[in-house]
């Protein structure tokens, strides 16, 4: 099924002129639950890899804080025992698990002492130019593919590794690629696999003169005040933010996510041009202040239970407190390294 992104309040390029030349197309993928196969564009489905090709791996100091890593098999097992238990739950007064599951989770969460060899990285996202406009890598390249490794890295984020490869040319399929010996405790780091439903749409950015924030804030009183004329809070330039400028969820291109922290020039440590935003790994397609952007499809409330996948977060991925994770390339050359950033 596409997913459709409900049009915005207002053409905000009519209203503010000066935004229009700002505008930047995004895709945003609608992951949703889904078993891909390595010739689809996925998140965290099975890569289109050569048997022939070394996998990647990390040899990063990882952080690990005051708990241990865990497996890659101990997450999925947590996390098929906690989906059966919401699953059959039928009301909240009753226990979640048996004493016997307690026992077993408990022992899926006790991790294990990191390893010190180097790491072998996850499957996060693969993306056929085919099925992502805008997308393009070197020529006579057509598919991306974004790893990581599974874990706390410097800046609190795990380590991306991309390859731009030509996929008429793999020939015989790794089926069984390694997997890393040590994930992040609590599993933040492992995408569930997710088909896409790519949709364009329109971005401006958070990063704006000062003169047209002030603008921009006092325009978001007036239409939340007129909206809703008995709300005694208003989000002012926050409005922008929340109903025009940057969508929610993972999405390829478009404009910086900036939330806790405020914009700051980010540029290539090889040439020194400005950074470009290639892929946003994010901690859930909506929340409470990104309800307008849910797409049409998705607004029906389940009529059953959910269990452990939120319909807002499909890949059960979540960076930092629930913020996202930006991938950034130089648009000056493919080779010159990539920037990782939370926000």
């Amino acid at each position: 099924m596409p997913r459709t992104t409900p049009p915005r309040p207002v053409d905000i390029a009519s209203v503010f002129p000066e935004l229009a030349p700002l505008a930047r197309q995004a895709v945003r993928l609608h992951p949703r639950p889904g078993t891909p196969t390595a010739h689809e564009s996925s998140i965290g489905g099975p890569l289109l890899w050569p048997a022939e090709e070394a996998w990647p791996v990390c040899a990063k100091e990882h952080y690990h804080g005051r708990v241990l890593p865990v497996s890659l098999d101990d997450v999925r097992q947590r996390r098929a025992l906690l989906e059966a238990a919401w699953l059959r739950r039928t009301s909240l007064h009753e226990p979640l698990l048996s004493a016997e599951e307690r026992a077993v989770l408990a022992r899926l969460q006790a991790g294990h002492p990191k390893h010190s060899e180097p790491i072998a990285l996850l499957p996060v996202a693969q993306f056929y130019v085919r099925d992502i406009p805008g997308l393009a890598g070197p020529e006579g390249r057509d598919l991306l593919q974004i790893l990581w490794c599974p874990n706390d890295h410097s800046g609190g984020l795990p380590s991306a590794h991309l390859v731009w490869r030509d996929s008429g040319s793999v020939g015989k399929l790794l089926t069984d690629p390694p997997e890393p010996a040590d994930v992040e405790h609590y599993g933040h780091y492992v995408p569930e696999p997710c088909v896409l439903h790519p949709e364009i749409v329109t971005e401006y950015p958070l990063d704006l003169p000062e003169e047209l924030l002030e603008r921009l804030d006092d325009w978001g009183r007036g239409v939340w005040a007129a909206d809703d004329p008995d709300e005694q809070w208003s989000p002012g330039s926050a409005y922008y933010q929340y109903e025009h400028s940057v969508a929610p969820g993972w999405k390829v291109g478009g404009w910086a996510p900036w939330s806790f922290c405020d914009p700051w020039p980010m540029h290539c440590e090889t040439c020194n041009a400005e950074y470009q935003p290639l892929l946003t790994v994010s901690s859930g397609e909506w929340d409470g202040g990104s309800g307008s952007w849910i797409p049409l499809e998705d607004r029906e409330a389940p009529t059953g239970p959910v269990g452990l996948r939120r319909p807002s977060d499909p890949p059960m991925v979540q960076i930092g407190r629930g913020y996202d994770m930006q991938i950034y390339v130089c648009p000056t050359s493919f080779d010159h390294p990539h920037f990782e950033n939370m926000q």
